[in-house]
């Protein structure tokens, strides 16, 4: 057992050790005195599967169907609907993984998509940027608007993506988990900060008024739908992970890491719900657009 909990923190982060435990242990086993969590994170992965596939599915059909009327975040929203499709497709191995398996190998697969879903948070905080850009900087963002970096943007996101889900999946990195810790902080404070500006500008009403434009009304209430999902997904990991070490390694293991990273992985299902949902004409939809919005070095 001393392998596995000498490191905590590196366990954590990458879900997994590369050794087990001396007695062959299954993940489920480590926590045979508080199993409801893992029942709980295993039955949302799954939940997650079969509404966050399809939901995605048909996020890259409409964004393809409607390409030569695209807003301009949709490159992103697409780029974050495969990331998710990609990412949703692991449930079954997990379940083998944590419950019977006690061979290390399965995981450095789970580890790369750990990481591919780490980083998804990048591709949300590029969403709020253009929205942003939009909504509170319409001249600059008209100027910008036909430009390439879009698609550059997008190809650095997915350079970053695979070299950091390299680097989890190779593991045994020091001090690896304060990245994740890093990346996640700044990608939800950026878009914390992107969506309550954009509400700040929706919310003055036009001159002579005193009331806001109806249309103004209906984006506001989409965006302040938005920050709360990304809240909903994203503190949690925000809110506990740098205090890891105010919790014991058995509580850390089996219940925080688990709560944390269900509701962030959870977002692969929320997000393409609410873009589908709002794909009736609403033009100032901040960050999330499919994914339209709204997580690991602790996996």
């Amino acid at each position: 057992m001393e392998t596995l909990y000498t490191n905590s923190s590196a366990l954590f982060i990458s879900h997994r050790p590369f050794n087990h435990t001396s007695a062959e242990e299954t993940v489920y086993e480590g926590c045979r005195d508080m199993p409801a969590v893992i029942i709980w994170y295993l039955g949302l992965q799954f939940f997650n599967m079969f509404l966050g596939i399809p939901a995605n599915v048909m996020v890259l059909w409409l964004i393809h169907k409607n390409k030569g009327d695209s807003s301009t975040s949709d490159i992103f929203i697409l780029h974050l609907a495969v990331l998710d499709v990609l990412f949703c497709l692991i449930p079954p191995l997990e379940l083998a993984n944590i419950v019977f398996l006690t061979t290390s190998s399965t995981w450095y697969v789970l580890r790369f998509f750990y990481g591919i879903k780490d980083t998804s948070p990048l591709f949300l905080s590029c969403i709020c940027l253009d929205r942003y850009m939009a909504v509170v900087h319409p001249i600059t963002f008209t100027e910008l608007k036909d430009r390439q970096h879009r698609a550059v943007l997008a190809a650095v996101v997915w350079v970053i993506t695979l070299a950091y889900a390299a680097a989890k999946c190779v593991g045994n990195i020091v001090n690896f988990e304060k990245v994740f810790t890093a990346m996640i902080l700044a990608a939800f404070a950026f878009m914390v900060f992107c969506n309550i500006a954009i509400l700040c500008a929706l919310r003055q009403s036009g001159p002579g008024r005193d009331e806001m434009h109806p249309v103004k009304k209906r984006a506001f209430k989409m965006v302040l739908i938005i920050l709360a999902i990304i809240v909903f997904n994203y503190f949690p990991p925000v809110a506990l992970f740098p205090f890891q070490e105010y919790f014991s390694p058995d509580v850390f293991r089996c219940y925080v890491h688990y709560i944390a990273f269900g509701l962030m992985d959870f977002s692969s299902s929320i997000q393409p719900m609410l873009y589908l949902s709002k794909e009736k004409p609403c033009s100032h939809n901040c960050c999330l657009g499919s994914h339209s919005t709204s997580s690991r070095d602790t996996r």
